[in-house]
């Protein structure tokens, strides 16, 4: 599929029709086991490609108080600040990720990363240390499998990942995930990659 099309109203018209197959209904475990164990209360959090926020509402529930919600499709934003109209911790924008402008210590990864057309991933490394402060992290899942169809989702495997993330980011994790949801078992690769800082030349 051409990175074009995969602009807000293709994903307002899937969350319109309820075309949301990626939608697992729930947190996803690995990420929020992370969070409980690594990440501190008081962090500043970005969840790119937010969909229904099940991971920010289990934040929330585990104390975190600054989250920031990003998406793309207009009417997934309105329903999700309909449900924390009243949740001063979350921030909700309506707004294409590569123009987005802001300062984190955790950026968290969860089907973001695979909606977008492969030719875009330079792109989303890029974009990822941006948006990250000194020594922040971008964390999360990534699918380990390609699929039949021209997607999204987009896949890829752990030799292109490593290449790809190198450049900007140490890898302190990049392997096989112990606690997907079922569905996904043997599918997916845990990430922790720390920003790396620029160098000027001498």
């Amino acid at each position: 599929m051409n990175s074009s099309l995969l602009d807000g109203n293709y994903w307002d018209e899937r969350y319109k029709n309820k075309a949301t197959g990626w939608d697992i209904g729930y947190a996803s475990p690995a990420i929020i086991n992370y969070a409980a164990e690594s990440i501190a209360k008081d962090a500043s959090i970005l969840i790119p490609g937010c969909g229904n926020a099940y991971e920010a509402k289990a934040l929330l529930d585990m104390g975190f108080h600054q989250i920031t919600l990003l998406d793309i499709a207009p009417t997934l934003v309105a329903k999700v600040r309909k449900e924390f109209a009243n949740t001063p911790q979350i921030q909700i924008v309506c707004q294409d990720f590569f123009q987005h402008l802001g300062q984190y210590d955790y950026i968290i990864e969860q089907t973001f990363f695979c909606a977008l057309d492969p030719s875009l991933r330079p792109s989303y490394v890029q974009q990822m240390h941006t948006l990250l402060k000194q020594q922040g992290i971008l964390t999360g899942l990534l699918f380990k499998r390609d699929f039949a169809q021209q997607g999204p989702p987009f896949g890829g495997d752990q030799t292109e990942y490593q290449q790809l993330f190198a450049s900007q980011f140490d890898i302190l994790q990049l392997t096989d995930s112990t606690n997907s949801i079922p569905q996904r078992q043997g599918n997916e690769l845990f990430f922790e990659l720390r920003k790396k800082e620029s160098t000027c030349p001498a």
